[in-house]
């Protein structure tokens, strides 16, 4: 059954947590093969050489195909036949303006699009995640949280490291209350939203008090609601004691 869905992770995965792969597993266990393809895109980071040379020494030790895909070195082949040959596409953190900018001048925005209609699982933490929705709250002028326009493939805002970085939690409540952001979702580090159809299907964790919210403007104030979160790391010490 074909099903559109993005996990978007308000941080984690390779890149924060080496040493805990419970987010990465839990997207690659998304795809029924044995090796799913899963093509990074590290485009927010400016293609760096040391956050491509980590996904690959993470994905090599997990059941997958791991390839990636650079704007800066682009590859000899059509960047649309790569990315719909993947099952994954897994976009790394950094400036989601400098994202969004390159994307729309090689096209890979509509690419990108195509594949999400097409089945293939888009994935991303950070700029990764912000960079699916209508718009997030980003970092990407220095010293300030800032609004961005983004994709609009899912509804609303996002707002990602909302326990890891002291400012995005006042500065999304702050946006929200002078109107100048819509509705969203905010994700702790080490939380991952996963949408099917644009529904939030569940939301999956790598730490054990690592939460999700809904934000809503009411007329009374900002309303934050606690989303109920599963806990990977439990269900797995859960089996390990069983066996």
């Amino acid at each position: 059954m074909s099903r559109q869905q993005i996990i978007a992770m308000g941080g984690g995965g390779f890149s924060m947590e080496p040493e805990n792969l419970l987010l990465d597993q839990y997207i690659l266990s998304l795809v029924n093969k044995e090796k799913p393809k899963v093509c990074f895109v590290p485009t927010a980071s400016g293609d760096a050489e040391d956050y491509i040379a980590r996904f690959y020494a993470s994905y090599q030790t997990l059941p997958s195909t791991p390839s990636h895909l650079s704007l800066f070195k682009p590859p000899h082949v059509d960047l649309r036949t790569l990315v719909l040959e993947q099952d994954i596409i897994y976009v790394g953190g950094g400036s989601t303006k400098n994202l969004l900018a390159l994307w729309k001048e090689w096209e890979l925005d509509k690419i990108l699009k195509e594949a999400w209609k097409s089945s293939i699982i888009l994935a991303g933490l950070s700029a990764g995640s912000i960079c699916w929705f209508e718009q997030g709250v980003t970092d990407s002028l220095p010293g300030e949280l800032i609004v961005l326009p983004c994709l609009g493939l899912l509804q609303g805002s996002n707002c990602p490291h909302y326990d890891g970085e002291l400012e995005r939690r006042p500065a999304y409540h702050r946006l929200l209350s002078a109107g100048k952001i819509s509705d969203g979702y905010a994700a702790d580090d080490g939380v991952a939203l996963h949408f099917i159809e644009n529904r939030l299907e569940q939301i999956v964790s790598s730490r054990p008090y690592a939460k999700a919210y809904r934000l809503q403007r009411m007329e009374d104030g900002i309303q934050e609601t606690p989303l109920e979160t599963v806990d990977l790391g439990a269900g797995l010490a859960k089996n390990q004691k069983a066996t």
